[in-house]
This record gives structure tokens, C-alpha cells and sequence, in this order.
């Protein structure tokens, strides 16, 4: 039986951090990476932000008060990051893995799916419709961008949040969708714990080994 050849990736942790900076770190990263520049996996909190993709709509902003609108290089529409929020940016090589952006994806949903089946929370995908789903309630927003052929922007996983912000908005651009987060099908949960797992099951599900360096 043959075995699957994994591809060495780095954790980093970059606890509650401004949204801006951190884009413009991954901008910096994928300009400038090699062919001998190892995959990282970003784990960061927001302070309150919406962030709006590139092919973003104004009016999917319904109201959004005090909090900034910050227009970025994503796919995808305007979306909420807010503290008790899991963001996992995976900056990849996808030639390097011999993977495609689509089965990425279905890797990312996947995990997630995984992780919340630990918390007894069975949670699906959707058609046409990055992300995942609770009985039709948004729990995890997905939005990439691809450079040099590797993957930066990332997962967004809603566990602990003031779910309030996102009624400011057509979250994904999707009118009266519908948010949920684990908390409130779990009470047993701890956000690191959950951070803990998911990465775990990133890195099983894409064949990724966490070195340390």
C-alpha cells in the first residue's frame, strides 16, 4: 500500500491583530516566496471588520455603522470577522502539493465538516455556495485568492461571537442568509480547543506535516 506523501507546513499564531496589517503580510509573503519557501498556516482573531471581495457589491452593506468596510484582493462578496471568530489563513504552494484550487476547497469544507462532527454538530456543504452550512445557517465563510500559483485570504469559522454585525449585511452576498456559530449548538466549547482541532484536521485531510522551525 502506497504511502501519501505529505508536504511540511509551519503554524503561526498571530492572536488578536488588526486586519489590515495581517492582508498586507500575506501579500508580502506570496510576492515573495520560492520554490523553497515552506507552506504556513496563519491562525489570527479580527477586531471587529467587514471585509469586501473584489467583485463586491455596495449594497450588500446594508448598514455598517462604526465598524470599517475594508475593500481586498478575495474572491467572493463582503463577509464579518470579529473577536470568537476562528480565521485560518493557509498560505500554499498549490503546484508543489499537485493540487487545484477547487479540491482546496473541498479540503477546507472538510475539515471543517470533521471538526464540527466532533461537537455532535453535522454541518454540509452548498452548491455554489463556498462555505459551510447548519441547517442552512451560515457557520464558516470561505475566500481565496490565487498568486504565483499559491493560495492566500482563507477561512473564517464563527465558535464564540457577537453574531449582531452580520445583520448589517447580505453576509456573501446572499439577502436574509441566515448566520449560526458552535457555540450555540455546543455549549462544551473552548476556542483554542476548537482552533486546536480544526488545524489537525487541515493538516490530515491535505496530507500537511506541522514541522517546527
Amino acid at each position: 500500500m502506497d504511502t501519501v506523501k505529505t508536504v511540511d507546513i509551519k503554524l503561526k499564531y498571530h492572536g488578536q491583530s488588526e486586519y489590515e496589517p495581517v492582508w498586507r503580510a500575506m501579500q508580502e509573503f506570496t510576492n515573495n516566496r520560492d520554490k523553497q519557501t515552506l507552506d504556513e498556516l496563519w491562525m489570527v482573531e479580527h477586531p471587529p471588520v467587514f471585509t469586501q471581495g473584489q467583485a463586491g457589491k455596495a449594497e450588500h452593506i446594508l448598514n455598517a455603522g462604526d465598524i470599517p468596510i475594508i475593500q481586498v484582493d478575495r474572491g467572493g462578496q463582503v463577509t464579518y470577522h470579529g473577536p470568537g471568530q476562528i480565521v485560518i489563513y493557509p498560505l500554499i504552494d498549490l503546484k508543489r502539493h499537485k493540487i487545484g484550487i477547487k479540491a482546496l476547497v473541498n479540503g477546507i469544507e472538510e475539515a471543517l465538516i470533521q471538526t464540527m462532527h466532533e461537537y455532535g454538530v453535522t454541518a454540509k456543504r452548498k452548491e455554489k455556495a463556498p462555505g459551510v452550512y447548519v441547517e442552512d445557517k451560515k457557520i464558516a465563510s470561505l475566500g481565496l485568492r490565487v498568486r504565483k500559483g499559491c493560495t492566500f485570504h482563507g477561512l473564517a469559522f464563527n465558535i464564540c461571537m457577537d453574531l449582531e454585525p452580520f445583520s448589517r449585511i447580505n453576509p456573501c452576498g446572499y439577502a436574509g442568509l441566515e448566520v449560526t456559530q458552535l457555540s450555540e449548538l455546543n455549549q462544551l466549547v473552548d476556542f483554542k480547543k476548537v482552533q486546536e482541532l480544526l488545524i489537525k484536521k487541515l493538516c490530515e485531510v491535505l496530507n500537511f506535516t506541522v514541522i517546527k522551525k
